[in-house]
């Protein structure tokens, strides 16, 4: 297949028609008569880039090649691939524009390196360029240039292409395939294995001698009366539990901590501890909010079924307005039948909109146990402990205090209401959502 292209002047040789523009006045001052030698030179110049870029050879074939399915925050290789007939390229460049889910800028360059040559004397060039998506959803690769230029490196030639390569953004899931989680995880009480524990729960199922060291509550009178012996009752572990992982999609979530929006790393723990919450044997949700409700899926029992919560997570959109606790809140006590654990990813600065979220979740108290989580807002810290230099900076530490006394506040009132309260910074929420999941389980606080 054979192409036609046009011919453009590379860096190079626009630098140099700038070099002699001075030259060209300086000659039209000192000698007006030789001015003929500047538009001559001009032309010498056009037909040395004409030249040079015929050197370069023509295109016989590219195109390019990306995953269909990434994760935020993941290295996503966009590879730009070139066949170049016989000749002599100095240079070859790519460049591609894309949605910028993909990639904050929306673009990126790419240098292709020789790989081989063919038998024919064609020559095949490659190259990559690592975009880190930012933003959940579909990203579409729309157009893509490559360049390339001849041997004095002062013409080129230009091929424009129209693509629609979609690249699907998930969750960022490597918590979840962590070494550190999955060994947790076969060694932990709720393990892999799916067997009745003994110990710990509600439902009776042996008794064991006592022994020094078990909890006196768990003494069987009535048995050990009758074998003049001391027993204990050995429950089965609480198992079959209904858990809400709620987010709120609204404006304050959308803000950006360390590169990527607060619900995105809210999804992330929370896809985290659903799946450890699958392998202790509970039933989970995803629910989503803005406005008004946005993702609500039906409770999913198996871990063998978490790709149904990993493509509700990244059907999560991002919502520039303020979210309507009432509404959402409403809504999903409407739909769950039995008491469960709803653990609500949210965050706030404005006081009227927290006083509605805090009287929201106190009608939910009612009926189910709240787990309330919210991500450390480093950047308020930040300017509290900075350095008082001048009176602006002054200013700035007296509202960033203020803003934080507020948010104590809330954070307050919602733990006087029932509520339990994760505050942390971003890369340990995970963590510490095991962690009070586990200890939630253990004291059979949910059913």
């Amino acid at each position: 297949m054979r192409f036609n292209f046009p011919i453009v002047p590379t860096k190079r040789a626009t630098w140099a028609i700038a070099a002699a523009a001075p030259i060209a006045v300086l000659i039209a001052a000192t000698a007006p008569g030789a001015w003929i030698v500047a538009p001559a030179a001009v032309a010498a110049l056009i037909v040395l880039i004409v030249l040079d870029a015929l050197l370069a050879g023509r295109l016989d074939d590219w195109d390019i090649s990306a995953p269909h399915d990434t994760e935020l925050g993941a290295n996503t290789p966009l590879t730009m691939r070139s066949v170049l007939g016989q000749g002599v390229s100095s240079d070859v460049s790519g460049a591609f524009e894309f949605d910028p889910r993909l990639g904050e800028e929306g673009r990126g360059f790419v240098q292709l390196s020789r790989t081989g040559e063919t038998s024919d004397g064609s020559r095949g060039f490659e190259g990559v360029f690592d975009s880190v998506p930012v933003r959940r959803g579909t990203a579409v690769i729309k157009r893509s240039w490559l360049q390339w230029s001849g041997p004095l490196g002062l013409g080129a030639r230009q091929s424009v292409r129209e693509a629609d390569d979609e690249v699907r953004i998930w969750p960022d899931l490597s918590p979840v395939r962590s070494p550190e989680l999955q060994t947790f995880l076969r060694d932990a009480q709720f393990g892999l294995i799916a067997r009745r524990i003994r110990g710990e729960g509600t439902q009776f199922e042996a008794l064991s001698e006592y022994e020094p060291g078990m909890d006196r509550r768990r003494i069987d009178w009535k048995a050990s009366a009758r074998h003049t012996k001391l027993y204990a009752r050995e429950n089965e572990s609480e198992r079959n539990n209904q858990i809400v992982f709620a987010f709120d999609c609204g404006q304050a979530m959308c803000e950006p901590v360390d590169g990527l929006p607060r619900i995105d790393r809210a999804v992330s723990a929370a896809l985290t501890s659903a799946y450890v919450a699958l392998k202790g044997g509970d039933k989970v949700a995803l629910y989503g909010f803005a406005q008004k409700p946005d993702v609500i899926t039906p409770f999913v029992n198996d871990a063998r079924a978490f790709h149904r919560l990993q493509s509700a997570a990244a059907g999560l959109d991002y919502h520039a307005a303020e979210p309507n606790f009432t509404l959402a809140l409403a809504t999903l006590t409407a739909r769950l039948k039995r008491r469960s654990l709803i653990v609500l990813f949210s965050d706030f600065t404005d006081p009227t909109a927290a006083e509605l979220m805090v009287e929201s979740i106190g009608r939910l108290v009612d009926r189910h146990l709240v787990l309330f989580v919210t991500i450390a807002d480093s950047e308020l810290e930040v300017l509290i402990d900075a350095q008082p230099d001048d009176i602006s900076q002054i200013a700035r530490s007296v509202t960033a205090g203020s803003l934080a006394h507020q948010r104590a506040i809330v954070l307050q009132r919602l733990r006087a209401l029932g509520v339990d309260v994760i505050e942390a910074p971003w890369d340990r929420i995970g963590y510490q959502l095991i962690d009070k999941y586990f200890e939630i389980k253990q004291q059979e606080a949910i059913g």
